[in-house]
């Protein structure tokens, strides 16, 4: 790396953090239990809006996993969701009004919470719909795969956002609260996945799956990203650039193996597709505050209604992850 590119990141670096500072006067706390977190536990951040029918399985979800503590941004919810959560004891409760476009799409608000809360503890960052399937998670805590990692000198870890959706029109099956959206979604794509390489930050670009044949057939360099780094054990330097497909120091995106061998990685499996996706899709193109003005939003709510039938006869059931590793989809790699 050149010296001019090296001072060139560090600095958007340093900017990243910066921004994150200056919101953290529209953050407010609102129920706050941080000074009950543990110097080992592992915390999980995430921004929502309007998702009370999502948060109880969303929770007991990730305490099964072993999450420890959660740390959550409300963006102006207008449902019971935020009243839900300041009663939960393990969870931390902040709340803003602001835009969450002119937020980075709400990540200056977590940056600056992780700046806080999250230096030397293993952290995951994920949206309200998004849930971590790694190797052996049926069998083990996260607690094993970051004791694993520490071991190995390993700070970040992978994984690909995949897609779940249900067979038949999305609004065909009522989620309700609390229940588990894998057994309305439990179908996905196994293939039908492009892979490039961003030579300046190293990270993978991911793209493919339902959403790019069903909406973005035609424009596919537009379809959304799958590539994250969602589980990272923080320093205060770090930051993620867009979203949590990409992080500074740069170092941290190279979860992949680059001698064409595997490296250990996972899934996000992703519930996006239920039942109330419709609605969202609307209000959010008609929002225009997610990336690029909402344009994802817009293709949804012009294409089918907002209410798709993904499956095909190349879909496949989902299973466990052990599935998705046959399918070159994540990998153990190394741990036995």
């Amino acid at each position: 790396m050149g010296i001019l590119t090296s001072y060139r990141l560090r600095w958007q670096r340093k900017w990243l953090r910066l921004r994150a500072l200056r919101k953290a006067a529209v953050v407010k706390p609102v129920a706050d239990r941080t000074d009950g977190i543990g110097p080992d536990d592992i915390l999980l951040f995430c921004a929502f809006r309007n998702e009370d029918v999502r948060l109880p399985y969303f929770l007991d979800y990730y305490r099964k996993l072993g999450i420890d503590h959660f740390v959550m941004v409300d963006n102006d919810s207008s449902d019971a969701g935020a009243a839900f959560l300041a009663n939960q004891p393990d969870v931390s409760l902040w709340s803003t009004h602001d835009a969450y476009g002119d937020a980075r799409f709400g990540m200056d608000w977590l940056t600056y919470l992780q700046g806080r809360f999250a230096p030397g503890h293993w952290a995951l960052t994920v949206d309200v719909d998004e849930f971590f399937v790694y190797p052996f998670c049926d069998t083990r805590p996260i607690r094993a795969l970051a004791d694993w990692l520490d071991a190995s000198n390993v700070r970040s870890f992978g994984a690909m956002l995949l897609d779940m959706y249900p067979k038949g029109p999305v609004s065909a099956s009522r989620y309700t609260k609390g229940a588990d959206p894998f057994e309305i979604a439990n179908w996905f794509d196994p293939g039908n996945y492009t892979m490039t390489m961003n030579k300046l930050l190293r990270n993978l670009w991911i793209q493919g799956g339902p959403r790019a044949r069903t909406f973005f057939s035609s424009k596919p360099k537009q379809a959304p990203a799958l590539n994250k780094v969602p589980f990272v054990k923080w320093r205060k330097p770090y930051a993620y650039v867009s979203s949590t497909h990409m992080i500074l120091p740069r170092g941290l995106n190279l979860v992949y193996d680059q001698q064409g061998g595997e490296k250990t990685s996972g899934i996000l499996l992703h519930a996006k597709f239920l039942d109330t996706f419709a609605g969202r899709a609307q209000e959010e193109a008609q929002r225009g505050e997610h990336y690029q003005a909402g344009q994802e939003y817009q293709s949804y709510a012009d294409r089918h209604g907002a209410d798709p039938d993904f499956w095909c006869q190349w879909s496949e059931q989902y299973i466990n992850w052990r599935q998705l590793e046959v399918l070159g989809l994540m990998s153990k790699g190394n741990w036995a």
